[in-house]
């Protein structure tokens, strides 16, 4: 080996790169959630990849698999990956020389003697920048980080997808069962309607009974087209979620089926469990580690450059010479570069990036507070909504019973008309607000899942 291959390898081995070494920042986080219930159990990711199972609906179940092969943020998700990957490919490429090939076929002219003489030729130039200080190292680490935050990114896009099929699932659950609860008032109101005008016409009332139970059945109709709105909109909503045309699903989705439900016992673990879980921590813990390794790329611009280059050829006169050794020429440089002035460009961008890392961090850190959050967002309503439906079961069965019990003696004479009416609209509050107070533990529980970060998988499972 000589002296100069020596030399070369001895300054490779002592390159190193400059800027900061990138450290995961480690978040203070409490113990124990504060809204954590005595069935609390710890966190299994095996079970939250797939959590929608146990609301028990197959419907449910075929619309989540549907969107995770159909929709189109997802796809996009996905596109991004490869464009990381391509840019991480990039990076890798300015470790290695580059070699291009050339060829002539001309004439030389002499003025003086009048003669023109053929010139063939054939080369190959290379140009190499030894990587000295790490900006290719640094470049290729903010690369590669980057293409790990785009993966965390597209697992953070399923589980915010899965999230949304179930939430417009449960939101359109119950606007059917609000519908159905309506039909049934709307049956009962029309009997009371008719014992009214029956009393009327019989002379046992005066007309005002009549009409106010009219105005009762009018009113319960002009509830219904709402209702049916509200139920088109989220089929639509799920159909776009899914990648089809909006009203594709609405067939399908008009069947009779009661809102999901699923037992509480949730395995929550513990906050340092949902920090290792969520994937949009862990986009954001990536992004900040990108941009630490921006910050060498720029600081490496404050050091030479060595850059080796060269070229090798055959030039001649004769095309039979080509490939002979006479015609063979060749050379080699090395190039060393230092920045004297800029006019402090070079500083300016570190600070830049500085700058650019140190908002990346407030992102990561504003990323799980936001985290800790949901979960207990999730958790304070799934406990207070559990109370509340089992007040309102309570509350709607002593409604019944009083509507019913109104509704006789009002037939015997022994009441009034508005103590029916104020005892029916009871009634009807009771049964709606039940069937929305169903739903919306449905959606706490939703709420839940996603504030854990479940539903999605590895690429490696896709």
């Amino acid at each position: 080996m000589n002296k100069h291959c020596v030399a070369l390898i001895s300054l490779l081995l002592s390159a190193c790169a400059v800027g900061p070494d990138y450290v995961a920042p480690k978040p203070n986080l409490p113990e124990q959630w504060h809204n954590s219930t005595k069935n609390s159990q710890a966190l299994d990711a095996k079970a939250l990849a797939n959590w929608w199972t146990t609301f028990n609906d197959p419907q449910l179940s075929t619309l989540i698999e549907q969107s995770i092969n159909g929709n189109f943020d997802l796809k996009k998700a996905l596109a991004r990956i490869n464009e990381a990957r391509a840019r991480r490919g990039i990076a890798k490429a300015d470790f290695y020389p580059k070699i291009n090939s050339s060829g002539l076929v001309g004439e030389t002219y002499n003025g003086n003697t009048d003669i023109r003489n053929p010139r063939y030729g054939l080369g190959l130039d290379a140009s190499w920048e030894i990587d000295l200080f790490g900006r290719i190292a640094r470049s290729v680490e903010s690369t590669q980080a980057t293409l790990e935050a785009s993966e965390a990114n597209y697992q953070d896009v399923m589980v915010s997808l899965i999230a949304e099929v179930a939430l417009n699932y449960v939101q359109m659950r119950t606007s059917q069962a609000q519908f159905k609860v309506a039909e049934q008032n709307l049956q009962a109101q029309m009997e009371i309607y008719q014992l009214a005008l029956w009393r009327w016409q019989s002379g046992l009332a005066n007309k005002l009974d009549a009409e106010q139970a009219l105005s009762s059945v009018e009113q319960l109709t002009a509830q219904l087209p709402t209702l049916k709105t509200n139920i088109a909109q989220n089929q639509h909503q799920i159909a776009v979620l899914l990648g089809v045309t909006p009203a594709s699903l609405n067939a399908p989705l008009n069947n009779d089926k009661s809102i999901p439900r699923t037992d509480l016992k949730i395995a929550i673990g513990v906050p340092a469990d949902v920090l290792r879980q969520r994937p949009d921590i862990k986009r954001a813990e990536r992004e900040l580690a990108a941009k630490t390794a921006q910050i060498g790329v720029a600081t490496a611009e404050l050091y030479p450059k060595l850059t080796l280059s060269g070229n090798i050829g055959l030039e001649t006169i004769k095309a039979s010479n080509l490939f002979t050794t006479a015609g063979l020429i060749d050379s080699l440089l090395g190039k060393l570069t230092f920045p004297i002035f800029n006019a402090g460009q070079i500083r300016e961008n570190i600070a830049v990036q500085n700058a650019q890392q140190q908002q990346t961090l407030a992102d990561y850190e504003t990323t799980v507070l936001n985290a800790l959050k949901d979960v207990e967002n999730a958790l304070v309503g799934i406990a207070q909504e559990q109370q509340r439906l089992q007040d309102l079961e309570q509350a709607t069965a002593t409604a019944q019973r009083a509507m019913s019990l109104a509704k006789t003696q009002y037939e015997s004479g022994l009441t009034e008309f508005l103590n029916v009416q104020q005892t029916q609209r009871t009634l009807l509050s009771l049964q709606e607000q039940y069937v929305s107070s169903q739903g919306q533990l449905s959606t706490y529980i939703i709420s839940l899942y996603k504030a854990l970060g479940g539903g999605w998988k590895s690429l490696s499972l896709r």
